[in-house]
């Protein structure tokens, strides 16, 4: 990591912490609890179901789960037990390959390829394409969500983790996963019309569609698997994902969380999942329509999901009283977001410099991790690789890959984030 550092302060400070978390990372395990361990058993998720069935009932039943979370969140151990998460897996192998970018040491791009071999075998069994979910069963208001289910907010950390490691140590393997993975994001899923130019997209294989940021995560996927297989059919589906994100874009710039009428909170990091995903295809493609929903998503962002101290909060329209105050996850999307766009919207570049210095000084703990949550009292400092600490680790390593690019080329060069316009349909096996 020494070969990390650059004439910028804050990168420096970032470049340490970073080698902390590393040496905690090899310490604690690739496994964790989560902030659905209090659900992920099965006294949790009966309860949570039940709470699903009958309010009233149900509040009595999930009250324990909820008072261990805002008071007691090493609780969370009674209820269920450390896992390993492919998500995480996903933004670990990203965030090394990012380290790998910034340094050149050979080791960083090894642990990188480490996760994408645990990546290979956390696949969804029982599906022909390589595909990703939960490692447990997620109950939520339309039933239970059966552990390894694909779910299309999971894959495509995936496809960018295998990706962007091919792009800089290419194994035929990947590529054959990357085909794969297309595959799947393009059939397994369902596409539900919405309008003449648009359709929503399915969560998973089973359900119905209109979750904003399932369409969004689709449709970067399959707009990106498109240019790198040179697959039209891709596009015309992806095509009709981004415009259903745009069409259901609000008159203020901000998305709801689904289109159904029930779920129509707006929060920190769906948000930026939905702008992020915005942004990667204008990358790639160039889009009027995107730039313009961009510039309104941003005013939006900025002036709704930061608190009076310049800080990320959880909702602008929250779905109910929450435990906490801030989240780590909300943090890290916001690096990530800010490092997409500052150059299109250089109003981001302070907010970025801001929430880095702030994540530095007030959420790395002396073990090298980070803490998790800031409760309404104290602080969640149990790691979840799946919340947060992984997401984190991904954001600094690509903050640190930008600011080491910066320094050392004098010609402008592509940003590491954009997935390259390779056509790995024209490389043979």
């Amino acid at each position: 990591m020494q070969a990390a550092k650059t004439s910028d302060p804050l990168a420096a400070r970032v470049s340490d912490v970073l080698t902390s978390f590393i040496d905690w990372l090899d310490g604690y395990g690739e496994k964790s609890w989560d902030f659905q361990s209090f659900f992920a058993g099965p006294v949790g998720g009966r309860a949570k179901a039940l709470y699903y069935r009958h309010k009233l009932t149900g509040t009595a039943a999930v009250a324990p789960m909820i008072f261990c979370e805002a008071f007691l969140p090493a609780a969370r151990r009674l209820f269920h037990h450390p896992t390993r998460f492919p998500i995480a897996d996903a933004h670990y192998a990203m965030g090394f390959a990012f380290l790998y970018q910034a340094t050149g040491d050979f080791s960083q791009l090894e642990n990188s390829i480490h996760f994408l071999t645990e990546l290979k075998e956390s696949r969804c069994p029982k599906f022909k394409e390589y595909c990703w979910g939960y490692p447990f069963d997620w109950v939520w208001r339309g039933g239970t969500i059966k552990c390894q289910t694909p779910l299309i907010t999971t894959t495509p950390y995936v496809y960018e983790a295998f990706l962007q490691v091919f792009e800089l140590h290419p194994r035929d393997e990947w590529k054959v996963i990357l085909e794969s993975i297309a595959r799947h994001a393009a059939t397994d899923i369902k596409d539900f019309r919405t309008s003449e130019r648009a359709s929503s997209c399915s969560y998973t294989p089973f359900d119905e569609g209109g979750v904003i940021n399932a369409a969004a995560y689709r449709a970067f996927l399959l707009t990106s698997a498109s240019q790198v297989f040179s697959n039209d059919d891709y596009w015309k589906t992806a095509e009709r994902n981004l415009n259903f994100v745009l069409e259901n874009q609000n008159a203020d710039g901000s998305w709801f969380y689904a289109v159904d009428g029930v779920r129509d909170f707006i929060d920190h990091f769906h948000t930026c999942f939905v702008m992020k995903a915005l942004a990667k295809i204008h990358a790639l493609i160039g889009h009027e329509r995107i730039v313009e929903a961009l510039a309104k998503g941003v005013s939006y962002y900025l002036n709704n999901l930061f608190d009076s101290d310049g800080l990320p909060k959880p909702f602008s329209r929250a779905p109910r009283l929450t435990v906490y105050r801030r989240e780590l996850y909300d943090c890290a999307e916001c690096i990530n977001l800010c490092l997409l766009l500052r150059d299109r919207f250089p109003q981001l570049e302070a907010t970025l410099e801001k929430v880095v210095a702030h994540i530095l000084e007030a959420w790395a703990k002396p073990d090298g991790s980070f803490r998790s949550r800031k409760l309404h009292l104290g602080w969640d400092n149990v790691p979840m690789h799946r919340w947060g600490q992984s997401q984190m680790f991904r954001s600094l390593a690509f903050y640190l890959s930008e600011a080491r690019r910066a320094t050392s080329d004098k010609t402008p060069a592509k940003n590491a984030e954009e997935p390259q316009l390779l056509s790995l349909a024209s490389q043979p096996l």
